[in-house]
């Protein structure tokens, strides 16, 4: 079995610092290969994934500056690569939604891998293509789709490019995109009413740079709330695996949250707000709390009981990249065992 693996342009596979699809990528890429399965990566040419690489556009564009022109390149990128896989591979694994108009011209298996929100637009979208795989990256979400060939694989990481630490020092951390729904701010108010102080690293994009200079930048002091920039691997892992605890506390439905993985696989646990996949993920008292509100989020901070070693073991059997590779193995034999029906214009 051969399987193209199709990102979108705009991030390097893995990505240098942020690009949670990207990580999830690189990592089914390497294990599908250690597993036996032959794997074309479809990204930028800035990617160094260890498998077969093909690009149509050679650098990163991120952030995204003109938003209103991005869907054309990737649009382009992922006709091209569709058509390309389509005679190399025997099963096309799309990241997003845009590669699903040209699944119609191809006789390989096509997989479809949601990482965005429920859109009831996209939603309608993806059931103009039944005769597809889609995958939801947890229960919460496929319980939002009605597509007939839906299953749910929770992602998966690899356990080996994460250090566990057992001795953490004062302080909490925040990791990811500075934004409203991330609830950046309210990981600024957990941490002023527990009297820990916290580290928050994570991308600016233009489209909050506002939400940043109104809500975050002027409770900065380089001290007690410290922005420390973007995190690459080796950042996350000295920012995450130091921290007493990672804050999640987001304002939306997650999907998945790949970086509470991230701070498991650290050995450290997660205090969330509830939203999404977050119950599937933060199991109570093992590998973290969710909590209904900041003021109970801050508390909590004082009363964690929850050992580090067993924390990693939790993600070792629950999320661990072989877990994931074998589950997307089992959806790409289904796929070809079901065979392609009647394409639907």
């Amino acid at each position: 079995m051969k399987v193209a693996l199709i990102a979108p342009p705009f991030i390097a596979v893995p990505p240098a610092d942020y690009g949670g699809t990207e990580l999830f990528v690189a990592q089914l890429a390497e294990g599908l290969q250690k597993a036996g399965i032959q794997v074309v990566v479809y990204a930028n040419g800035e990617s160094t994934v260890n498998a077969e690489r093909r690009w149509r556009y050679e650098s990163s564009q991120w952030p995204i500056k003109l938003d209103q022109y991005a869907w054309l390149k990737e649009l382009d990128h992922t006709a091209w690569a569709v058509q390309d896989a389509a005679h190399i591979c025997d099963v096309i694994h799309l990241q997003s939604p845009h590669g699903l108009a040209f699944s119609q011209f191809v006789q390989a298996s096509v997989i479809c891998t949601l990482h965005g929100p429920h859109d009831s637009k996209v939603s309608q979208f993806y059931a103009r293509y039944p005769q597809v795989n889609y995958v939801a990256i947890s229960k919460f979400q496929c319980s939002q789709e009605s597509m007939p060939r839906m299953t749910t694989v929770h992602h998966g990481i690899d356990l080996s490019q994460y250090q566990l630490y057992e001795t953490k020092q004062q302080y909490l951390s925040f990791i990811g995109r500075i934004a409203p729904l991330k609830g950046t701010h309210l990981a600024i108010d957990v941490a002023k009413r527990a009297g820990i102080p916290l580290k928050i690293a994570g991308d600016i994009q233009p489209m909050y740079r506002d939400y940043f200079e109104a809500k975050i930048k002027p409770q900065l002091d380089g001290n007690f709330i410290e922005y420390v920039g973007l995190a690459d691997i080796k950042a996350k892992n000295e920012l995450l695996g130091n921290s007493m605890a990672m804050l999640f506390p987001i304002q939306w439905n997650e999907p998945f949250g790949l970086v509470m993985l991230e701070a498991m696989a650290c050995g450290t646990p997660v205090l969330a707000l509830p939203g999404g996949s977050v119950a599937e993920i933060v199991q109570e008292g093992v590998s973290g709390y969710v909590c209904r509100s900041v003021s109970q989020l801050a508390k909590r901070v004082q009363d964690l009981h929850i050992s580090p070693r067993d924390l990693r073991q939790y993600v070792q059997e629950n999320f661990s990249l072989e877990r994931m590779v074998a589950n997307y193995m089992s959806v790409y034999k289904e796929a070809q065992t079901q065979g392609s029906e009647p394409r639907v214009a």
